[in-house]
């Protein structure tokens, strides 16, 4: 087991050029390879640094880089204009696109009574590990697994092998793994290293992908003084101690206790990245433990015109919406459909404020009966982005209007929280 790079602080900067020369001795200590695949995230991790490292491996690996497969999970496809963005001028013809439903073979299965022990007995059903084809059987001698360690809603801390057994995982294991997280409970996984779901993800990679030559490539990602992003550190290895390190590291610098609790939080979501309810509702996760009491969360959306990236998941939530722990889990028994759809059932628990705070979306592409049909308060987009304008507006604290609000640009790079709703 080896760690090939762990650089990072607080304050550290990396260029893009040290990030190539910091990637290119990885890759050398590694050693020669003739086979390469790499795993990277989609245009919706786009400020994770992943689309640069992967034009960089290509770089380094020239024709011995035979294909780059996007971890898209549930998620649509990447055109090849978003492709093109995000990875520069890398041939297209490499990207090949993960089916979650269609793409899998399963390596193994953990027990139902290891599921029963980390629900602490809420769950009994095993866990099959299954990840895409070309990863299972593909010849490959390298897979470079490249993304960002950041607080993460159903694992804790996002990245590691979730890139690949959820990122390029089949339904069955989304599902029970989305399920296990919300049923033992977000708040009490959000930030976190190691917590029920990243035990079983963890155990399955000991057990079933052994053998496979995986090397992680992981940043982390902060903001500058002045609001910009930086590369805080990069730790590169074929264990989990490149994980553990970056989650160390981005709890420090993703991570906001705040001094009180948040009465009304607006949070703008960039439309090249947030196109659906099912990647936007970050912006509920990552503020929920810092929003008062009958506070208003109200979510900013140009981009967003559909509930679902995937179409079956899609109608999942207009059927059943977003109506709480209680509700949801009720569907479930009741419903074959959705009790076929465990992650659906899990971003419908993971989307509600439990009744505590309002949620207002105020998406461009869809209407306020579609919006309220699921449980959301409505807003218009462009009455809404007048009075609170993204371009206007900090990071953090504002007035607006004789009112104090507190804007998050883009939810996806931090968390958010009150002591009160956040131990240890």
């Amino acid at each position: 087991m080896s760690l090939y790079c762990s650089v990072g602080s607080v304050d550290t900067d990396l260029s893009m050029q040290q990030l190539k020369a910091l990637l290119g001795e990885s890759l050398n200590r590694i050693g020669a390879r003739s086979q390469v695949l790499i795993v990277p995230p989609d245009q919706s991790r786009e400020h994770s640094r992943a689309g640069e490292l992967t034009r960089f491996a290509w770089e380094h690996y020239g024709d011995k880089l035979k294909a780059v497969l996007p971890a898209l999970g549930t998620h649509t496809p990447m055109r090849p204009d978003q492709i093109a963005h995000m990875f520069g001028e890398m041939p297209q013809e490499l990207f090949h696109a993960h089916n979650w439903r269609t793409d899998v073979v399963t390596l193994g299965e953990l027990p139902a009574s290891f599921i029963e022990e980390q629900s602490e007995g809420k769950l009994s059903y095993t866990w099959p590990a299954q990840v895409n084809k070309m990863i299972a059987h593909g010849g490959y001698d390298l897979i470079l697994s490249i993304g960002q360690v950041v607080p993460h809603e159903v694992i804790g801390m996002a990245n590691h092998s979730k890139n690949i057994l959820v990122g390029t995982g089949g339904s069955e294991g989304i599902n029970r793994s989305h399920y296990l997280g919300a049923v033992y409970g977000m708040e009490r996984i959000m930030g976190r290293a190691i917590n029920p779901v990243r035990n079983v993800l963890n155990r399955a990679c000991d057990e079933f992908l052994d053998e496979l030559p995986i090397v992680y490539v992981q940043t982390v990602v902060g903001r500058r003084a002045d609001g910009s992003l930086a590369v805080r550190g990069l730790y590169i290895g074929d264990d989990l101690e490149c994980f553990l390190k970056a989650s160390e590291l981005s709890l420090k610098v993703n991570f906001e206790m705040l001094d009180r609790p948040i009465q009304k939080a607006v949070v703008y979501l960039e439309p090249s990245e947030y196109h659906s309810t099912w990647i936007g509702n970050k912006s509920i996760y990552r503020t929920r433990m810092a929003l008062a009491d009958e506070g208003e969360l109200i979510v900013l959306a140009p981009g967003v015109h559909e509930f679902g990236e995937d179409k079956g998941i899609d109608a999942m939530i207009r059927k059943y919406g977003y109506r709480g722990t209680p509700a949801t889990l009720k569907a479930v028994q009741e419903n074959a459909d959705l009790a076929a759809n465990l992650s659906a059932a899990a971003h419908l628990i993971h989307g509600s404020s439990e009744g505590r705070f309002k949620i207002t979306w105020c998406p461009a592409g869809l209407s306020r009966e579609e919006v309220e049909s699921v449980g959301f308060a409505y807003g218009e987009y462009a009455a809404m982005a007048k009075k609170y304008d993204p371009a206007k507006l900090a990071l953090g604290w504002n007035h607006v209007g004789g009112e104090e609000i507190f804007f998050i640009p883009n939810p996806a790079l931090g968390l958010w929280a009150h002591q009160s709703r956040f131990e240890s």
